[in-house]
């Protein structure tokens, strides 16, 4: 069995372990399509490439950390995606959520508070071929009105509560998917339909365990995609 072979043996575990919890017995066969197709240890610093397929997190740098390769499938599955949609991710870290999403959807449109950060992906998705990415630097906590209404939003860290303007900037019908509680405390994986109404419905997904989303005054800066 292969690295790449390995990692998807263990999402299937994690799905198999949590299906009670997850509602299901399987992935969307589109998501787990991605997750073979996208070469996880690309979106890695080279020091720690030997833990790009393992079945957890890994360190990015400055404090950062790619997510668990099922949390990765997992959060793409919830947020339901078609071929045709505009999708908003908060959190770009070096790129690798960005990746999947955009073997899923027509367009993905990334913030990320740290510059550096957010140059080093805009790079690398270039490099690899992902031009249906568009990375900004800034606060993710304010969303990219800009482009909204969204399809759906995805946020890959964990937010103390749900920022209004996330919820603002979704499409009525549409999901946002975020992992909501405080630094190092209990979190929960949630996902948030907006309703016609304006009103949300939430449903709570399983406990999880992400860096916290940081709020600033990062100056805004657009790298085309």
């Amino acid at each position: 069995m292969n690295d790449l072979q390995h990692m998807l043996s263990d999402i299937e575990m994690e799905v198999n372990l949590t299906r009670h919890l997850i509602g299901k017995d399987v992935l969307d066969h589109r998501v787990m399509a991605a997750i073979k197709q996208v070469p996880r240890d690309e979106f890695l610093p080279a020091d720690f490439r030997f833990l790009a397929y393992e079945d957890g997190p890994a360190p990015i740098g400055y404090g950062q950390t790619i997510s668990q390769p099922y949390i990765v499938a997992l959060m793409s599955d919830l947020l339901d995606t078609k071929s045709t949609d505009t999708i908003l991710e908060i959190g770009t870290g070096s790129g690798y959520q960005a990746a999947i999403l955009a073997k899923l959807v027509k367009q993905v449109y990334s913030l990320e508070i740290r510059e550096e950060l957010s140059i080093q992906a805009r790079r690398r998705l270039k490099k690899l071929g992902y031009n249906n990415v568009t990375v900004r630097t800034g606060d993710g906590h304010c969303g990219w009105p800009e482009h909204a209404p969204y399809d759906g939003i995805i946020v890959t860290a964990a937010a103390a509560y749900i920022p209004q303007p996330l919820i603002d900037q979704l499409r009525v019908g549409a999901r946002l998917v975020i992992p909501v509680g405080l630094p190092y405390s209990y979190q929960e994986l949630m996902v948030v339909k907006k309703k016609a109404n304006g009103e949300i419905e939430i449903k709570n997904i399983l406990g999880v365990s992400f860096v916290p989303l940081v709020a600033g005054d990062a100056k805004t800066k657009d790298f085309g995609g």
